[in-house]
């Protein structure tokens, strides 16, 4: 980033924290794969808005779902034999999640059922899906991160149409996928590399699958990297920084704009979305801490596919 003056730092302020009565000791087999000897009581990602304004995130080592309504108050919508990390609602008010243990699955917020929607690519498990993004036309997009990373760059990233019902794989050779979005013109995919420290461009063809991928922005290092990702209406592109404590904002041309800083001690902001009045609040995980900050933003967020 040093190609650029100094991105202008934002603030954030904390909506709500998950309640003393949802925290959790540390007992779960995430927990110690993942964090091992460390007490988690929790780790939220996957958050997302349905259109009455309620934040839905996921609780990703004690296979929870959880709803927030606009004044902070938490709700336990399901809890399951599972790792919900990605989530995103579909516009017929499905609640898609991407869960590492299961692959895609549904949930109806009413019942609370749990549903496999997408298990398997030609009867082979996935490594491990991380997070979903649709596109304007309803097709699914999502990451099958598993453990990989620089020394093993294997992990994938799929569209499906929900329609004619068919898988593609993109690519097969990224080091740790992660969280995606489209850009505004829905002819390129943004991929969040987390353990390559950067973000990549996937071309979209007209025939669905990709040629010519690039590094879109490459971050500033440390003991994670990019996460979340989310796009407002003029196309800049938030990435969440999952070791740094912050967000970056890049304009279009991956011109750094912002740096949007965590007010808490945690480190560890992993996903975002935009809601609020005129949806000009970003609204971000702050997984180390359980709390969910938000951020005043002079751009709205890219309309969500649910809310179209």
């Amino acid at each position: 980033m040093s190609l650029y003056a100094p991105p202008r730092d934002l603030p954030t302020r904390v909506f709500s924290t998950l309640p003393q009565v949802f925290c959790k000791d540390g007992d779960s087999e995430w927990v110690h794969a993942n964090k091992p000897g460390q007490r988690v009581k929790s780790f939220l990602e996957g958050p997302s808005f349905d259109v009455q304004g309620n934040l839905y995130v996921t609780d990703i080592p004690y296979g929870r779902i959880f709803r927030i309504d606009p004044h902070g108050n938490w709700t336990l919508v399901v809890q399951y034999d599972g790792w919900p990390n990605g989530l995103k609602i579909h516009r017929d008010g499905r609640i898609f999640i991407a869960d590492y243990k299961h692959g895609i699955l549904t949930l109806d917020p009413a019942s609370g059922v749990i549903t496999p929607f997408l298990t398997h690519h030609r009867s082979e498990g996935f490594k491990g899906v991380n997070d979903l993004f649709f596109d304007a036309g309803g097709k699914l997009y999502f990451t099958d991160q598993g453990q990989t990373g620089q020394q093993d760059p294997t992990g994938r990233v799929f569209a499906y149409d929900l329609e004619n019902q068919t898988l593609t794989c993109l690519i097969n050779n990224g080091p740790s996928p992660n969280g995606l979005v489209m850009d505004l013109a829905q002819n390129a995919l943004f991929v969040a590399m987390t353990r390559g420290n950067a973000v990549w461009r996937l071309p979209i063809q007209r025939d669905g699958g990709t040629s010519k991928v690039g590094i879109f922005t490459a971050l500033a290092g440390g003991v994670s990297g990019a996460d979340g990702m989310a796009l407002d209406a003029l196309g800049n592109l938030y990435v969440c920084d999952a070791g740094n404590a912050c967000v970056w904002v890049f304009d279009p041309h991956a011109v750094p704009l912002y740096r949007i800083r965590s007010c808490t001690e945690g480190r560890t902001l992993t996903n975002l979305a935009f809601g609020g009045e005129g949806n000009r609040q970003l609204f971000i995980t702050d997984s180390s801490t359980g709390s969910i900050l938000v951020a005043d933003l002079e751009h709205a967020g890219q309309p969500m596919f649910s809310h179209r």
